[in-house]
């Protein structure tokens, strides 16, 4: 049969998406690994993910988890920080730090050819870590450096103040680094962290081919690490003192501009029809945001707004670098734009042009098996499972106009909004 290469093919919207579940076990010290099998990859990818104690309610030096996670590959028992990277680079493996908010951890990506050899040297990281006094004094150097670079860009410092307001100065989220806090960093901290503090309620994601003996060693090693398994807690928080605040550089040419608000968890009814009207608003490049702003205007070369997904709240930010002089011009129009979104009837094909947008959107985020068990992650560290993204096609597939404009009048209101100018 001869293909016509000249006609593109039919689109098809499918009826449903099925997604392999996790193999599920607990280790012996309460660790629960989640496994998706895929034979057909010689890769393996293993992340441990901890809690972060901050957000448990737990004392936690400021930094103390930067700075244990970026010190695991400086050293341990019978191996150099040189001697590791060699050692990994040897066995075409990467190790790297996870460290969010919310949550901390390392991953290993290697081969199956290699796997036995690498991974009982990946869990001494877990094990044997020796934090050597020298290579910490250059990673504190290194650590104010970057938070100099930082303090200069617009952009990072407008995302910190936002945060801030958001949540306020005394909450994980809303804690901005300083100088002062990498120097008071010792030693003894990270080593008190990582014995203590670093594997709290800790879960494996993995992910490749792996043989049941594979499966028997990862199980063996992980089983014996001391773990604290304790029940979560999340910190409260409330918005800060402001709800506009402006910082202004005199020397510089253009402002960041965040505006957003609290919004409702993932788990509520109404959150996919704020996820799409976020959507039509600013969240792809033919939004309406976009197209006022950046093609009309030409008061920026980016304006996008998106949704933050974190275990006590979601939020909702317009982000922007703009022209210094139109920044509250720019303002005033991200308003217009969500009134016009809200009051006024949303085109056809405008309606059509997103549905298809997030049908292929949402299926692009599956398409391999690293990706399928990051997505399981995310979504199960919201406490949800496989079936939010079901829902969430179905909900794509059958939204109406009306439907996302009524739950975009009920949560995106000017009175809720967070406005943050740095520039």
């Amino acid at each position: 049969m001869t293909v016509d290469r000249s006609i593109a093919p039919a689109f098809q919207i499918p009826e449903r998406i099925d997604f392999p579940l996790p193999i599920h076990r607990t280790l012996k010290n309460g660790v629960r690994l989640y496994f998706i099998p895929t034979p057909e990859i010689s890769a393996i990818r293993l992340e441990i993910n901890s809690d972060a104690p901050a957000t448990l309610g737990m004392e936690e030096k400021k930094l103390a988890s930067y700075f244990t996670l970026h010190m695991l590959m400086e050293g341990i028992k019978g191996k150099t920080s040189a001697e590791l990277d060699d050692f990994f680079d040897t066995y075409a493996s990467e190790v790297e730090v996870i460290n969010t908010f919310e949550h901390h951890g390392l991953s290993l990506l290697t081969t199956k050819k290699h796997f036995q050899t690498v991974l009982p040297i990946f869990f001494k990281l877990l094990t044997e870590a020796l934090f050597p006094e020298k290579e910490l004094a250059k990673r504190k150097s290194q650590k104010i450096l970057s938070l100099n670079i930082l303090k200069e860009k617009t952009g990072n410092r407008a995302s910190q103040l936002f945060r801030q307001e958001l949540f306020g100065k005394s909450h994980p989220y809303g804690q901005i680094t300083e100088e002062k806090d990498v120097e008071e960093i010792q030693r003894l901290d990270l080593i008190e962290f990582y014995h203590k503090q670093l594997w709290i309620n800790p879960e494996i994601f993995l992910t490749g081919n792996l043989s049941t003996e594979e499966i028997k060693l990862i199980e063996g090693l992980f089983g014996e690490l001391p773990v604290v398994q304790i029940e979560k807690k999340l910190p409260n928080f409330g918005n800060g003192n402001h709800l506009r605040l402006v910082e202004d550089r005199e020397k510089a040419l253009q402002s960041s501009i965040r505006v957003g608000c609290h919004l409702i968890p993932k788990n509520h009814p109404e959150y996919f029809g704020l996820w799409v009207f976020n959507v039509f608003l600013g969240g792809y490049f033919g939004s309406r945001l976009i197209k006022n702003i950046r093609e009309d205007k030409g008061h920026t070369y980016g304006i996008y707004s998106s949704i933050g997904s974190l275990q006590a709240t979601d939020y909702w930010v317009v982000m922007a670098d703009v022209i210094k002089e139109h920044r509250e011009a720019v303002i005033d129009e991200i308003y217009k734009e969500i009134h016009k979104l809200q009051m006024e009837e949303i085109p056809l094909d405008e309606l059509e042009t997103v549905r298809n947008y997030l049908i292929g959107n949402l299926l692009s985020n599956f398409s391999s098996a690293f990706e399928l068990i990051s997505r399981f992650k995310s979504i199960h560290q919201s406490g949800l499972d496989f079936g939010f993204y079901k829902k969430q096609l179905e909900f794509i597939k059958t939204f109406q106009a009306e439907q996302i404009q009524e739950i975009g009048k009920k949560y995106l209101s000017k009175e809720k909004m967070v406005e943050i100018i740095v520039g």
